[in-house]
Order: C-alpha cells, then structure tokens, then sequence
C-alpha cells in the first residue's frame, strides 16, 4: 500500500512542479511586458541571433550583407538595459572580426566588411546606448510607454465629455491641439448639478500648447473635474486658482472660462480668469454679443477676484466658449478674429448648429500653431 501510494505521488508532484513552473514563465512574461521584469529573455534570443547572421553572411555573403548586425543591435537599444546593451554590442563586434577575417579584406571581397558598414554598425550602438539610458533613467520600457501615452490621451478625452442634456438643448464640443498632435493644452470639464437642473461647464487654456502642456493639463483637468460640483459656484475659480499656486510650476498660469447654466429657464453666469468672452448669439435680433467677465489669470497671485456676468439664453439662442487659439494668430488680434467666428457661425444660422463647432475650428483656424477648442450650446427654438 505505501509502495502505491508512492507510485500515485509522483504523477502529482509532477503536475504541481509543471503548474508552478508555467505561473513562474508566465509571471515572468507579464513583468517583462510591463517593464518590471529581467530582460535576459530578450537578451539570450539577441545573442542568438547574432551567430545565425554571421553564419549566413559567411555562407552567402552577397545575400546576407555584415551590415545586418545592425538589426539586433537596434532591437537590443529598444528592448534591453544598458548593461546588457555592452554585453550585445561586445557579441557584435566579435562576429564583425569574424566576419573580417573570413571574407578577406574588402578591396578584393566586395561583399565583405568595409568602413563603412563598421560606421553604420557602431552608429545603430551608440543611438541604442543613448535611447536605453534615456529609458533608465525615466523609468519607463518603450513597451509600456506607448500605451501610458495612449492612456493619458483618453483620460483627457474621457474627463472632457460633456453630460448629457434634458431634450431642447444642445451641446458639442471639438478639440484640435497644436501641430496635429494627440495631446492639448486645452481641456473641458463639465457635469451637471443641483440635482441636474444646472449644467457646470469650465473651459481652460494652460500656458504651453500640444505636448509641452499635455502633462500639466491632464493633472488640472482631474483637479478642476473634483472642484467642480464640490464648491458653490463662485468659490470654484478661487480654489482652481490657489490649487495653481501650490504646484509652483514655471510655467504654471492658466486661463479658464466657468459657465453655471440653468437648464430650466436658461438663465447663467460667466466668470472668467483671463479668458477670451463669450459669444451669444441673440435668435430674435440675429446679433452676436460678447459676454466678458472679469478676472485675472489663473496662478498669478493669490485672494484673486472673478467678477460674474449674466445672461440667459432663449430659445434659438446660442451660446460659444472657445480659446484663443481659436481667435488669435501672429497675423491678427482678438477682435479680428472674433468677427471671423461669428461671420462663419452665421451660416448655421438657417440650418442649426449641430457639428458646427468642428466645421468653425477648420473655417476660422485650421492651420494655426496653437491649441483651439469650442464649447457650443444652443437652445432649440
């Protein structure tokens, strides 16, 4: 009985010892993935690679040229540390040698190792070196930092969605960040409060534009997306800009356009800091009116006042934040390009403003080396 107890163990223990040698490789993978884990997994399957292109070069030389040693030496500054960068690049140059030695010199052997291929060998090294230290230093694999990008990209996008509105209104907003990049100094935060009766909207251009302001806004539209609904109305601006303050930053001021909107009887309030006003359009004259409020920057100094302008939106009435990448360029001033917004607007007039704040960015500032964004709302008559 015990011999056969034995006998049944062992099946067992071998299963276990394969289970936990599969969640180690697993584990393993998934902390590489990451950029948590031991690079020597990529490391031995580089340096096998080296021996297979050198065998090759030395068998068809015409074919399989020495200056593919390149190719593992660009996916090593790519996927390895800088420790085990030296450890390839020593593997490298030892198959070069190799290879110099067996093909003969290069004047009579075409195909064999010339300067030139050393240069675009060491070349492809030295940039790899450079990129893999850069890496170290921040922290951050070039496999996880592509999706950490693409993960800050959505979350701006995601904190500046709009609320869905009670059916009469409507609302858009469109975004275009400087040079066709992904990421915006521009950002919009809004949710509805007071039991969704009124709708929050806040509208902020941080200094900087594309990718040099993408970090900063991304940090204030999670800020500001807290602050809003969690203070009265007129404390939100005074907080956002005490929360400038303490962050210290060089470049640390901002503009930002607040909107508290009834949506019941279309009354609001507008206080800005700093920022370009408002434009409404007044369905029963056809008129354009700037609503400016007043105020400083954002981050500038402290125990700042934010003065509040009314308004009220009937129906057909249509109400535009934008920023100033929007209505400023090198070529002309604020007021100039005010008017060319509202001149393009007008042509939706007839047809109503659904998808015209993207159309308005392309008539009125498509090629412009800034930051543009326009919140839109309308009334339906």
């Amino acid at each position: 009985m015990a011999r056969r107890r034995g006998v049944d163990a062992y099946p067992a223990r071998w299963r276990r010892s394969v289970h936990r040698a599969r969640i180690a490789l697993r584990k393993s993978g998934v902390d590489y993935f990451r950029g948590d884990g031991s690079d020597w997994i990529a490391l031995v399957g580089l340096l096998l690679i080296i021996p297979a292109i050198t065998c090759a070069t030395l068998l068809n030389p015409v074919w399989f040229s020495p200056a593919a040693l390149a190719l593992p030496i660009v996916a090593g500054g790519l996927l390895l540390r800088p420790a085990s960068l030296l450890g390839l690049y020593a593997a490298a140059a030892t198959a070069l040698i190799v290879e110099s030695l067996s093909l003969g010199p290069y004047m009579k052997e075409p195909a064999g190792v010339t300067p030139g291929t050393v240069l675009v060998v060491a070349a492809c090294g030295f940039f790899g070196l450079v990129l893999a230290q850069f890496r170290a230093r921040v922290g951050v694999p070039w496999r996880r930092g592509g999706t950490m990008l693409f993960d800050l990209r959505e979350r701006i996008r995601v904190q500046s969605a709009l609320p869905l509105l009670p059916q009469g209104w409507h609302r858009e907003m469109a975004l275009r960040p400087a040079g066709g990049q992904s990421f915006s100094g521009d950002f919009v935060v809004a949710a509805r409060t007071n039991g969704g009766r009124t709708l929050e909207a806040v509208l902020t251009d941080v200094s900087g534009k594309g990718m040099d302001a993408g970090s900063r806004a991304l940090l204030l539209s999670g800020a500001f997306g807290g602050l809003l609904g969690s203070l009265p109305p007129h404390g939100f601006l005074p907080a956002a800009n005490g929360y400038l303050l303490r962050q210290d930053w060089d470049e640390g001021f901002a503009t930002s356009i607040h909107l508290v909107l009834d949506l019941e009887s279309g009354d609001y309030e507008l206080l800005s800091a700093g920022h370009p006003p408002a434009l409404q359009l007044h369905a029963g004259s056809g008129q354009w009116e700037e609503k400016a409020a007043e105020g400083p920057l954002l981050g500038v100094y402290d125990g700042a006042q934010f003065d509040a302008v009314k308004g009220s939106l009937a129906p057909g009435d249509v109400l535009m934040l934008f920023t100033d990448g929007l209505v400023e360029a090198s070529d002309r001033d604020m007021a100039e390009g005010i008017d060319r917004l509202t001149g393009e607007a007008d042509r939706y007039v007839a047809t109503g403003f659904e998808g015209a704040a993207w159309h308005l960015i392309e008539a009125c500032a498509k090629d412009v080396n800034d930051d543009r964004a326009l919140l839109l709302l309308s009334r339906r008559a």
